[in-house]
């Protein structure tokens, strides 16, 4: 079993903390730091677990740490941990900027611990269901629209929410960029809260992602388009559906749906699957994984690398967003 401890007790933190004690049968939940006391005692007193008075004195009684801080800490906090050999698990994104990635890529290797990057929608189990079906999509399209929280201003909607898609649909087109263009508003904040980036990929994929804070609904929703086969996949109501075409030779079946393409090339049949998808906790899988990175001696399944990637294209969107014309404010 694992002795873990929680760097930050905030909302998000006492979510990790819920389902870290749910996980007893992995984890020793040795306790938390954070230094609000509003934050600590409200944890204190919902989990009954310690707080310790500095980070070091945590260090000194867990395997490895989980931080769910602002972002702003994150390097340092992980510096520290991967300084004293703790295998780190660590929210998106991973750190502030790209260039503190990399040095934290290079402690981990020195110190032969785990990094783990906390890109959540990479366990949804709509996405988990989908990924039997991929198969060099050339066309993404991306929504990831919620509605207006203040909690999420202090960082660009690049970095809050697009950041998500980003992560996994590098996972799914394993290619070079060739080129990323992108817009954005800032309306009710200093940072951009709505924002349209495409992604030309070395391969020819092409990737349009939306994001904004600002939508009367919530929406996380991505369609997939590649040869013979469209791809839905919805992240908020965790549903999957796939069409697929593949050609009949012969005589179709008079109940098949078929579409004839014509100038004597074969007729498509046409397959409409909606996978029943099994309710799992993604924070709580990834968790797991976390765990099981460590004690199988395997490359956790969101790696500190990926973490680097994800955040290295988001900061190369937030650079065409600075850019002359790119970046409209609008105070309303």
């Amino acid at each position: 079993m694992l002795k873990i401890g929680v760097l930050g007790a905030g909302h998000l933190g006492k979510i990790h903390i819920r389902l870290i004690k749910e996980l007893s049968e992995i984890y020793d939940l040795v306790g938390f730091y954070d230094p609000s006391d509003v934050s600590a005692e409200e944890a204190i007193a919902q989990f009954g677990i310690r707080r310790f008075d500095s980070v070091s004195e945590l260090f000194d009684k867990v395997d490895c740490v989980d931080i769910v801080t602002p972002t702003i800490y994150h390097f340092d906090l992980a510096s520290q941990a991967l300084r004293r050999s703790k295998h780190v698990f660590i929210e998106k994104p991973v750190t502030e900027t790209a260039d503190e990635a990399k040095t934290l890529m290079q402690l981990a290797r020195e110190a032969y611990v785990k990094v783990q990057v906390g890109h959540v929608e990479r366990f949804n189990p709509a996405f988990q269901a989908a990924l039997p079906y991929f198969n060099k999509p050339m066309f993404i399209e991306t929504h990831r629209l919620a509605q207006f929280n203040p909690r999420g201003t202090d960082v660009p909607v690049v970095l809050d929410l697009m950041i998500h898609d980003i992560d996994y649909i590098l996972s799914v087109v394993k290619s070079g960029i060739r080129r990323i263009s992108a817009s954005g508003v800032a309306v009710v904040s200093d940072t951009p809260d709505i924002t349209n980036a495409r992604i030309e990929f070395d391969n020819g994929c092409v990737a349009n992602l939306t994001a904004s804070r600002i939508s009367l609904k919530n929406m996380r929703k991505s369609r997939f388009f590649q040869k013979d086969a469209y791809i839905s996949v919805d992240f908020l109501t965790k549903e999957l559906e796939v069409v697929r075409m593949e050609d009949v030779y012969g005589e179709p079946d008079p109940l098949d749906v078929v579409f004839d393409m014509g100038n004597g090339k074969p007729v498509k049949k046409i397959y409409f699957d909606k996978p029943e998808i099994e309710p799992v906790n993604a924070i709580k899988e990834e968790l797991r994984t976390f765990h099981d990175a460590i004690v199988n001696d395997t490359v956790p399944i969101v790696s500190l690398e990926d973490g680097y990637r994800a955040l290295d294209v988001a900061q190369r969107i937030l650079d065409k967003l600075r850019s002359p014309g790119n970046l409209v404010s609008d105070n309303i």
